[in-house]
């Protein structure tokens, strides 16, 4: 599933988190894991030392990328390791068009000195830009569970959602996972009145066909351990309790979803549950 795999580290403990777990996904796919650090360009970064003119950012980065390759050396994973300079986002875009990255792995937080955290903002730019599936990692007590066990692929039927649904298949036909596909009937734009409920049992109805369709593309992927679920509330918090009740390992997302009248955009769910889920998430396009 994956020959080359792209992961940037900056030393903090989130970009450490999204290593650790790159390097057991590199050493399960025998793939080549791509060690990289931007020195951002717009930081001042020169300095004297004796006679000598140096960039302390790029030194930095060398030593990152340094101690991260020790760590993927443990693990016998083949890697590529580079120092970049330029600004972190497009730097991160240029590389991963360069070598035809596969998956790029990144921590959700990260820093730089004088403590301000930069790499969640640029993990944002690189989810919501690239045409390569992403996965982000917070920095957590435990490690990030793999192989997968259990995937969640929320959908609400956009694009961008059902190719969230083929690649979570994918994944969990490959790692022998079980599959849940969760619809979530949006409480909020519902109101309170007569004609809320009878727009709820509506909404009910479209997912449940919904799912049934998807589950149905996932058997074509050779899923066939599936579960489903139609859910009401705010669908941030029903997708983190679905994901906290059945211990899911993996959550796949689509970028951006679908708008009407009812329904919220998935791609704005998406960012939200990138910064509170409790496992890795995987963001797709519809491209996927």
């Amino acid at each position: 599933m994956y020959d080359q795999i792209l992961v940037p580290v900056d030393g903090s403990d989130p970009a450490t988190a999204a290593l650790d777990h790159a390097l057991d996904i590199a050493a399960d796919h025998e793939a080549t894991l791509h060690l990289i650090n931007v020195a951002d360009t717009n930081v001042p970064s020169l300095t004297r030392i004796g006679v000598d003119v140096v960039d302390a950012l790029v030194q930095e980065g060398a030593d990152i990328v340094a101690e991260a390759r020790e760590r993927g050396e443990k693990r016998d994973v083949s890697m590529v390791t580079e120092v970049i300079q330029g600004e972190p986002a497009a730097a991160i875009l240029e590389y991963d068009e360069s070598y035809e990255i596969d998956c790029i792995v990144m921590g959700t937080r990260g820093q730089r000195d004088l403590g301000e955290y930069v790499l969640g903002n640029v993990t944002d730019q690189v989810v919501t830009t690239t045409e390569t599936p992403v996965v982000t990692v917070r920095a957590a007590a435990e490690a990030a569970p793999y192989p997968y066990e259990t995937v969640l692929v929320p959908t609400d039927g956009s694009d961008h959602a059902s190719a969230a649904v083929e690649r979570g298949a994918e994944i969990a036909a490959y790692h022998g996972a079980t599959l849940h596909l969760l619809f979530v009937v949006d409480e909020q734009p519902l109101g309170i009145d007569a004609r809320s409920a009878a727009a709820t049992e509506r909404l009910e109805a479209d997912g449940q066909t919904l799912l049934d369709e998807a589950a149905e593309i996932t058997a074509e992927r050779g899923c066939t351990d599936v579960t489903t679920a139609v859910q009401q509330g705010s669908v941030r918090s029903e997708i983190r309790s679905y994901a906290d009740t059945k211990n899911v390992d993996l959550i796949v997302m689509g970028t951006h979803g679908r708008t009407s009248l009812n329904q919220r955009l998935l791609g704005s769910i998406t960012e939200r549950v990138l910064r509170t889920a409790p496992v890795p998430v995987l963001t797709v396009g519809s491209h996927e």
